[in-house]
């Protein structure tokens, strides 16, 4: 009876143990988590260099899970499934570490060329060679993410089907449910995976968060090796293979950082001083020293997109400001949406009101520019705080950080009412902007202010985004104001222009055309620039019948502004 049960025993087919199932189905759940970080890493980058973020990330993950479906077809030409495996994690670890990196450095350079041949041939500044050959590789230069993206897309994309086949090798009998089990940990896998990036990696550097999420690669690959060295070929060279790109992240973590910021620098003619990134947003500000005696020039960026320079920001923001105040009945409650950087709250604070609110999502922005910290240079949190005039510290001031389209309902629900809006948002260059510029945001904003009070709404530039410029205003009008748009020349901008719009009786071109002079004295605007800022081209409107207002959900306004700044922006570089 005992020999029976040995021989049955010894017939029977050899089981996956617990240990290496929970170990491999693990591996994959980790693996599932860093191929979707380095999906959001690609397209963020690209969208925080290149512009126009949503469609960075719609098209990265598009390239993405295409390139994981054709690598999955590809992991059967690798014969042997362990050893596969183990040199796919090093080659995956290495090149998501340093994609971000080599980017950075392609297109830094790639900017900086012209430059560099204009010097060393010593030609003048309106002969810098950037168009022809140089003009092209530029612009290659930006599908670089989007290259990387279907390189480690098609890497990733065989690990479920090695991960499989070494299951499977792993035991005797068939496994029923191989497939079904892998892709469990891999769904469960990218969802803590978009937990860790939006939980965590966004909030720091994107080198670091580059270097890290390699490193679980890595790992995954020195437990193969632990694991199962018996069966993998060349197992000793491939741990070394490892240890030495353990040394290459480590010194990605603590120097990848710098090195890739510096790239980035390149992008921008003047001197970059300062950079962040929030969680929201990458901020760079440069600095220009011109000499004799005049002050130097700085300039914030969000994202690559210019937002003010200190040399000419005093004309954007007495446009923004005093029209709407000079407008309105009152002075006494000001709501301001956006403007972080307290320049038009300093503008705002002149008209002596007894309350202004300000609502703006990135804390961090406004912490800039209220107590910045010793990370920043010294002469720049001085400058800015001289710029925007210590503005947050005034004690009539509220700061909201949040969404603006649900902070105006708890404003709504606490039954607030103010004699004028400012919105100063950057341009709806991203859906989520968008919405900020809809007919149903502009509704809210209608139960907030007096019936005799006026709201000026920052509207781009009615040259490059003329269809843009114009929506924005019938967006107003669809919303129930009466609505007057106006321009001037800002010269870092470029031609800009607002949008004021009234609730009941006189228009604000009315209103500001029956006044003597300005109630308040600026150093720039006169009441002749203002009234003569609402004269357009004869022809500007001719087409306005054509142009669609930005119902809430229609993305209308989203995609007049990426045509228009299509057409006449390439890459950023200022």
């Amino acid at each position: 009876m005992q020999t029976n049960e040995l021989t049955a025993m010894a017939t029977q087919p050899r089981r996956l143990g617990w240990f290496d199932d929970v170990l491999l189905l693990g591996i994959m759940a980790v693996l599932a988590g860093c191929g979707l970080i380095y999906e959001y890493l690609l397209s963020h980058y690209a969208g925080r260099i290149l512009g126009a973020l949503e469609a960075a990330i719609y098209t990265m993950i598009g390239l993405m899970i295409v390139s994981m479906g054709v690598g999955a077809f590809a992991a059967r030409h690798i014969r042997d499934a362990f050893t596969g495996f183990v040199l796919l994690e090093l080659t995956v670890a290495l090149c998501g570490s340093l994609a971000i990196l080599i980017t950075a450095a392609v297109i830094g350079f790639g900017q900086q060329l012209p430059m560099i041949l204009a010097s060393t041939l010593g030609l003048p500044p309106d002969l810098l060679p950037d168009g022809g050959l140089i003009g092209q590789l530029q612009k290659l230069s930006e599908y670089l993410p989007y290259i990387w993206g279907v390189l480690l897309g098609l890497m990733i994309g065989m690990e479920i089907p090695l991960i499989a086949r070494v299951r499977q090798s792993l035991s005797e009998a068939h496994l029923l449910h191989n497939a079904g089990t892998i892709y469990g940990a891999d769904y469960i896998g990218a969802g803590i995976g978009a937990a860790i990036w939006v939980g965590f990696m966004l909030a720091i550097d994107i080198q670091l968060a580059a270097a890290l999420t390699a490193s679980f690669n890595l790992l995954a690959g020195f437990v193969f090796i632990w694991r199962f060295w018996s069966k993998i070929r060349r197992a000793k060279l491939l741990l070394m293979a490892h240890l030495l790109v353990t040394s290459i992240l480590l010194l990605l973590a603590s120097h990848g950082p710098e090195w890739e910021q510096h790239f980035n620098n390149l992008l921008y003619k003047d001197k970059v001083i300062y950079s962040k990134a929030t969680r929201f947003q990458q901020l760079t500000f440069t600095e220009r020293l011109r000499g004799q005696g005049l002050a130097p020039v700085y300039a914030l960026y969000i994202n690559g997109r210019l937002q003010f320079s200190s040399i000419d920001e005093h004309i954007y923001h007495a446009f923004l400001v005093h029209p709407t105040l000079a407008a309105s009945a009152r002075h006494k409650k000001v709501l301001i949406i956006g403007g972080g950087d307290g320049l038009g709250l300093k503008q705002v604070l002149r008209w002596q009101p007894e309350q202004v609110t300000l609502i703006d999502l990135d804390a961090t922005l406004v912490q800039l520019f209220t107590s910045p910290g010793d990370d920043m240079p010294a002469r720049l949190s001085h400058a800015m705080l001289a710029l925007n005039g210590n503005a947050f510290k005034d004690p009539r001031v509220k700061v909201i950080h949040d969404d603006a389209f649900n902070g105006v309902d708890t404003l709504i629900a606490s039954g607030m009412n103010y004699d004028a809006i400012i919105v100063d948002l950057p341009d709806p260059s991203h859906p989520d902007l968008n919405k900020l510029y809809s007919d149903y945001f502009y509704r809210k904003l209608k139960e907030l202010i007096s019936n005799d009070g006026a709201l000026t709404v920052q509207s781009t530039s009615p040259y490059h985004a003329q269809k843009a410029f114009i929506s924005v205003g019938k967006t107003l009008a669809l919303a129930g104001f009466n609505v007057k748009q106006y321009h001037h020349n800002v010269p870092s901008f470029g031609e800009w222009g607002w949008s004021i719009a009234t609730l009941s009786g006189k228009n604000a071109q009315h209103r500001l055309a029956e006044l003597n002079d300005l109630p308040l004295k600026d150093d720039w605007l006169t009441l002749g620039l203002v009234n003569g800022a609402f004269e357009f081209p004869a022809n500007f409107y001719q087409d306005a019948a054509n142009i669609k207002p930005n119902e809430l959900g229609s993305l209308q306004l989203y995609h007049y502004h990426l045509q228009a700044w299509s057409e006449t922006e390439g890459l950023t570089l200022f």
